[in-house]
């Protein structure tokens, strides 16, 4: 398994115990630590994402729910929410990763830890939002 997306299974195991348990993230971090054996790029890359989620889970929550069809944001299961965070996070805020990469980082994670449909519906979510902002976004620098 890749390196980085040993680090995401971290972080959205971090991203869970957040949410389930309330407790401090400098120790949720150490137990994601301490689970898995990864190097110090790993570790760096993992406080990063997990943080950097956290911070933006509000602005990405809004996006899920824009993009939701014929589907209520408080019946979103709780791991596709995570992943999409996640990978949310990863496509706008933090800026040394190319956002397809994120998007098929995240499908595949919810191919693995989620349900049967879940893959599709992160999938659905993540290329509104791509289309969005990113696409939007590199037609305007090409047109300036």
């Amino acid at each position: 398994m890749h390196s980085r997306r040993k680090a995401r299974i971290g972080v959205l195991g971090a991203l869970y115990a957040a949410v389930q348990t309330h407790e401090d993230n400098e120790k949720i971090l150490k137990d994601v630590y301490k689970r898995e054996k990864y190097d110090k790029s790993s570790k760096n890359f993992i406080r990063l994402l997990f943080v950097e989620s956290i911070a933006h889970a509000d602005e990405s929550d809004k996006l899920i729910e824009k993009y939701l069809k014929n589907w209520e944001f408080s019946r979103v299961a709780l791991l596709d929410k995570m992943i999409l965070r996640m990978s949310i996070t990863e496509m706008l805020f933090i800026k040394d990763v190319p956002p397809k990469v994120a998007m098929s980082e995240a499908i595949e994670i919810a191919k693995e830890y989620s349900t049967e449909e879940s893959f599709s519906f992160v999938n659905g979510i993540l290329d509104s939002i791509y289309k969005q902002f990113i696409l939007k976004k590199s037609k305007q620098v090409k047109a300036d």
